[in-house]
């Protein structure tokens, strides 16, 4: 049997490798290729001639933003592109959840604290038990969340851009409807995709429809929400706080004032584990490599005019 020929870029990774076998693959120069199955984070490394015979091309990132701002995807309309969108959903769900229940909890301030301050602090602790939550963007990521919140007795509410019903979640919005969720959620989790029609998603008016203890947690891009705005409402203690492993700018320069914000909560963009990271992408080639081969629908298509 001749096998499906697979490239691999920038290099030959081993643990790749072995996905691109287990897939039912076998490796090839790029030449000779249907398909290239690539590693590497810079779209400026990308080769700018791609031969004719490649026809599916899997990039490393959940998020591809920077690979339409380069014009990669662009450039080759014929391809099928695929994305890792869903392969380190389980790990950044984790991360989410542990910021939401971390903060609702009032943990922020509890390991700031030098003293006893139980009654101050009693105004600021609470529960994720009977609260509603919002998931704007139920891809991957709000897949793997629904759960969590659910084993704690939270119900979730699911925004898609289609609005039809999510696995587990108690409701499911269309993404046209986004603003009415702000009004009826206790807190918002952002993890949906960065494009032009997302940013500032989550801005001043958004915003203003939480309640005093509403949390927001963005595990997804920066640019969705409106940092300056963001900001205001925290010091004026409008609402609860915020968990953000990204934000805007990225990297949170030094001194920005979110950083000395008691009510947020920031991490470097690490929600997806490095040790983690590699092994996930390996099972997403080895299962796309696998409908490859077999002509079947390939996971985490990317759609050139949507952007992701």
């Amino acid at each position: 049997m001749t096998l499906v020929p697979v490239a691999l870029g920038p290099r030959n990774h081993p643990v790749l490798l072995e996905a691109v076998t287990r897939g039912g693959a076998n490796a090839a120069a790029l030449a000779d290729a249907h398909a290239l199955v690539w590693a590497g984070n810079d779209p400026a490394a990308f080769p700018g001639d791609v031969p004719e015979t490649i026809r599916w091309v899997q990039l490393p990132s959940a998020g591809v933003e920077e690979w339409f701002a380069a014009g990669v995807i662009q450039r080759h309309p014929e391809i099928v592109w695929t994305s890792a969108a869903g392969a380190y959903a389980a790990t950044v769900a984790e991360h989410a959840f542990a910021m939401l229940l971390a903060g609702v909890r009032g943990l922020p301030e509890h390991l700031a604290a030098t003293t006893w301050r139980q009654r101050e602090l009693f105004g600021l602790v609470g529960t994720l038990r009977g609260s509603r939550v919002g998931i704007v963007g139920a891809g991957g990521i709000g897949r793997a969340l629904i759960p969590m919140l659910a084993s704690v007795g939270a119900t979730t509410v699911a925004v898609n851009r289609s609005g039809r019903p999510v696995d587990g979640a108690d409701e499911a919005v269309p993404a046209d409807r986004v603003d009415e969720v702000f009004s009826t959620v206790d807190h918002v989790v952002i993890a949906a995709p960065a494009t032009e029609e997302t940013r500032h998603l989550v801005g001043r008016e958004q915003l203003s429809r939480l309640g005093s203890k509403s949390w927001v947690i963005n595990v997804a891009r920066g640019s969705l929400v409106d940092t300056e705005a963001l900001v205001e409402v925290l010091r004026d203690r409008r609402i609860g706080g915020a968990g953000l492993d990204v934000t805007d700018p990225e990297p949170l320069p030094d001194g920005h004032p979110l950083w000395g914000l008691p009510n947020a909560i920031v991490t470097p963009h690490d929600s997806n584990l490095p040790a983690l990271r590699l092994p996930a992408y390996a099972a997403h080639v080895a299962e796309n490599v696998r409908r490859f081969v077999a002509g079947e629908d390939l996971m985490a298509r990317i759609d050139p005019v949507a952007g992701y």
